[in-house]
This record gives C-alpha cells, sequence and structure tokens, in this order.
C-alpha cells in the first residue's frame, strides 16, 4: 500500500473507532488514576512496557508529545500526571474527546490537541521532553515511519526521549503459526474466505515488526537505542477467558518474564518498547 493510501486508509477508519468512544470510561479511570496504573501497569502489556523505569513518577512538569492518541486515555494520564501534553491524531474525532477531557477534568495543564497529518506540523523544534507512541507506529508503512522519526529527532530536546510501544516479530515459524490461530476478531488462515475479508478491512500495513528494524531506522536519527523485549509469556494470556484468573496469570507472566535471558525473550516476545534517545 502506499504511503498516502495508508494515510487515508487510516483516518477513515479510526476517525469512525474514536467516534463511538464513551468518555465515561476515561473519566471513571481519571477520577481512580492510582488504582487504574496500579492494575495496569502489573496486568497489561502495553501500560506494563510504555511506563518501564517509573515513567509515571517522572511526567510531572515535562513537556510530552504523543503520536496517535487515538482514544487519548494514554494522553489524559500523562495530563492528570502533571505533564503539559500535546497529542496529535489523524482523525479528528481524538480531538472531540481532549475537548471533553479538559472540559471536565483539572488538569494543570489543559492537553493540546495537534490535528491532522503530524508531518505538516508546526511545533518549535527541540521543545519536547518526551515522545511517546502506544502501538502507533506499525500503522505506518516503512517510509512513512522515517519520516515520523526524523519529525520526532527534530522535535526533542538534547536530552530528550522517544518511547514506541509496539509489536514484535523475530521469529519468523512463530509468526507463521499466529495467523493460523483466531484471535478476538481475526479469523485462522485455514478459513481462506473470512481472513481475506479481515485482511482488506485491516488498516494495517504489510511491513516489519522485527527489533532489528527498529534498531536501523532508529540509528539514522538517534544516537543511543534501547529495545526491550515483553510479552514472551504473557502471550499464553489470550487463550484464556476474561477474568481473575486471567489477571493473575499477566500480572505473574510479565514479572516472570523480566528474568528471562534477552536470547529467549528477544525472538519470542509478543510486544517491544523502543527507547530512541540523543537525537542527532
Amino acid at each position: 500500500m502506499k504511503t498516502e493510501d495508508s494515510r487515508i486508509r487510516n483516518k477513515e477508519h479510526y476517525e469512525e473507532i474514536h467516534a463511538k468512544y464513551n468518555i465515561k470510561n476515561i473519566l471513571y479511570w481519571l477520577e481512580n488514576l492510582d488504582a487504574f496504573l496500579d492494575a495496569s501497569l502489573k496486568t497489561d502489556t502495553s501500560w506494563h512496557a510504555l511506563y518501564k523505569d517509573g515513567l509515571r513518577y517522572e511526567l510531572k512538569g515535562k513537556k510530552v508529545l504523543e503520536m496517535g492518541c487515538g482514544n487519548c486515555l494514554n494522553a489524559g494520564v500523562m495530563a492528570a500526571l502533571g505533564a503539559e501534553v500535546y497529542a496529535n491524531d489523524i482523525a479528528s474525532s481524538s480531538g472531540k474527546i481532549v475537548e471533553e477531557l479538559n472540559k471536565h477534568c483539572q488538569f494543570k495543564f489543559p492537553i493540546k490537541f495537534i490535528p491532522g497529518d503530524f508531518i505538516e506540523n508546526k511545533l518549535e523544534s527541540s521543545s519536547f521532553d518526551l515522545v511517546v507512541g502506544k502501538a502507533f507506529l506499525h500503522h505506518l508503512d516503512i517510509p512513512l515511519e522515517r519520516l515520523f522519526l526524523k519529525e520526532t529527532a527534530r522535535l526533542l530536546k538534547v536530552n530528550g526521549q522517544a518511547r514506541f510501544f509496539e509489536p514484535a516479530v523475530n521469529l519468523k515459524i512463530l509468526d507463521k503459526i499466529r495467523w493460523y490461530i483466531p484471535v478476538g476478531n481475526r479469523p485462522s488462515k485455514l478459513d481462506k474466505n473470512k481472513f481475506k475479508k479481515w485482511k482488506d478491512n485491516d488498516p494495517h500495513p504489510d511491513r516489519s515488526f522485527s527489533s532489528k528494524h527498529f534498531e536501523l531506522a532508529g540509528k539514522e536519527f538517534f544516537r543511543e537505542i534501547q529495545i526491550y523485549p515483553v510479552g514472551t509469556l504473557e502471550r499464553f494470556s489470550r487463550f484464556m477467558k476474561w477474568g481473575k484468573k486471567r489477571e493473575a496469570f499477566r500480572r505473574k507472566a510479565l514479572k516472570a518474564e523480566s528474568n528471562l535471558p534477552m536470547f529467549i525473550n528477544r525472538p519470542l516476545a509478543r510486544s517491544q518498547v523502543i527507547i530512541y534517545s540523543l537525537p542527532k
């Protein structure tokens, strides 16, 4: 899929999804922020990874940009933790969620929504302490991803940092197997007709999600790159029913897998957090 086609498809897909999002969920979680984070950082792979190393306690007073803010929950959490948040999304419906959050929440710094194509932003260079993307980069094709990383490096302060939580595909055989296992609304590849229909409507481009790719992509614009695999053991929770047993398993799995050696974690991880520092 060409870069422009990818942008249009993403906008149409997420415009509809975020327009239907119930802001009451976010308001409830923000009202119970400590309890929400205490649970999410221990049991949810994306929150556990993105907020690793105590990020939760470092956001106060920091100027932060979120790429692909989506339903704006993470933007709201960062604002509630005292960060000055700029939130961008190609879907204008995300901007309406930001308006509602600012109206109902007493943020020290109201969230600033940056609408439309991020590449065309008018933000000042070297002005952000942190740039984050929570399951965002994998929506971009490779040429567009390069432009986003270039812009990320431009916007970060000299001592700033970028964090991206993304899928990880480091073992080809494991990747091939997973397509034959139905998960959520994704049917098994064995059901050719249903799988083709799902694939045709999937907004994600066909591209690399390997750690090696993100290392090489980052080296063009950053001097320091760290990649931490996550979900090696937690991935098995997807075969369990929702409930306390599943949450307990995820909590134990995320804790246990952090002690696994890298030669096991990297090829088997389902996800990864990518940290870029020292922009060139």
